[in-house]
């Protein structure tokens, strides 16, 4: 028969105590030891459980927890500790049988009760860790988000993104200490929100309006939407190579000679279970693959500088691998005796060259050889003709 528990996360409203159902107030009862941050804990009455305060980093915490092990232990966290809160951090690094978990009430559902918005329908961001530019890809007139944010200055910070972005006419209905005796709810402009002064915890309920760019749901964003000096796998290849790599959820993805980023960028874009690491031979296109990828919010994408197959040792190991750039004999017989059987592996040729040796590794491990032709019209004269681009060779194989 398993123990019972010593650790219970429990998630607590601005209304403290009143707001928690008897079976959390027991909880508190019994426990030796109360840890949380300073403002959940200003929120209890003292009783006769030490107290933690939980430090920042919130990653400084867990060692601290760790070593209350045997102690029955409550750890105070905001509403759903499961929706962007901290439950899921401390389940990943507990046994299952050493922590349960009591929720309260999210944030989203009372933003949600507050606003009339359906939550099924409506966006929700946890950024009070997080940049601003996680809201890039959802960016469009007519989007309903929940926010919540890192304190009352990050309001501020939000409206002049927006404006940055071309959405200056949006909404923002600031939502401050919801559920307690201090809840304050208002609407604002971004004028307003720029001059406002709004109190910690806060989140926004984000009506989007205005005449900025949408970035597109298809494979195959246009080129300019990324930073790039001219090396980057051009849009209606990109979405071809993007179909190719058939990224699966929670999938790792090797972007050799990453170029721009923008296949890496990309794939990151279509789930958020998936990563990423993109390995480029220049530093300064390492540097840009960096920035467009914050600028995308796609900020998770690992940015290695080197060149494979030397730089590749010691990476997490990939489901996926892309070779953009630096095709060569010997980087191809690295990955097909490094990596396990069941690795996807796509390559794009340009040059006779490296359209030969695809053709030979073919030859040798099967897979699919496509040959991709396109044409743009362009001026010719006072009329329009066909100008071809480079064809492009693609092999796709699993290993």
């Amino acid at each position: 028969m398993s123990e019972s528990p010593w650790l219970t996360v429990l998630g607590l409203g601005e209304d403290g105590l009143d707001g928690l159902s008897p079976a959390s107030r027991q909880v508190l009862d019994r426990a030796e030891v109360i840890m949380g941050p300073p403002r959940h804990l200003s929120l209890l009455p003292e009783n006769e459980a030490e107290r933690f305060e939980w430090p920042v980093p919130f990653s400084d915490g867990l060692p601290i927890l760790k070593g209350l092990r045997g102690r029955q232990t409550v750890v105070l966290a905001s509403g759903d500790p499961f929706w962007f809160g901290a439950g899921s951090v401390i389940a990943r690094n507990f046994d299952a049988n050493e922590w349960t978990a009591l929720p309260g009430q999210s944030t989203f559902s009372l933003a949600a009760a507050r606003l009339g918005w359906p939550l099924e329908s409506t966006l929700t961001f946890g950024l009070h860790a997080a940049p601003l530019t996680r809201l890039r890809p959802h960016l469009a007139a007519g989007l309903h988000a929940i926010v919540l944010l890192r304190d009352g200055k990050a309001v501020a910070e939000l409206a002049t993104y927006l404006s940055e972005t071309g959405f200056a006419d949006s909404a923002l209905n600031v939502m401050q200490a919801l559920g307690g005796p201090r809840e304050n709810v208002q609407t604002v402009s971004l004028t307003e929100a720029l001059l406002g002064t709004f109190d910690h915890p806060v989140c926004v309920g984000l009506e989007v309006t205005g005449t900025g760019r949408g970035v597109s749901k298809a494979s195959g964003k246009p080129d300019d939407l990324f930073e790039t000096d001219g090396q980057i796998t051009k849009r209606p290849i990109r979405a071809l190579t993007l179909s190719a790599l058939a990224p699966q959820r929670g999938e790792h993805l090797w972007d050799i000679g990453g170029g721009t980023g923008s296949i890496s960028i990309e794939w990151l874009m279509c789930d958020p279970t998936l990563t990423a690491t993109s390995i480029e031979p220049r530093a300064d296109r390492a540097e840009r693959i960096r920035r467009n990828a914050d600028a995308l919010g796609q900020d998770r994408l690992q940015v290695v500088h080197g060149t494979a197959p030397e730089a590749l040792a010691g990476l997490p190991l990939p489901d996926v691998v892309f070779i953009g750039g630096g095709l060569s004999t010997s980087l191809l017989a690295w990955l097909r005796d490094a990596l396990p059987a069941g690795t996807r592996l796509v390559a794009n040729a340009v040059t006779l060259e490296s359209e030969a040796l695809l053709a030979r590794w073919h030859q040798d491990l099967g897979g699919d050889l496509l040959r991709i032709e396109l044409a743009h019209s362009a001026p010719l004269g006072p009329r329009r003709a066909w100008k071809a681009a480079y064809p492009v060779v693609q092999w796709s194989v699993t290993l």
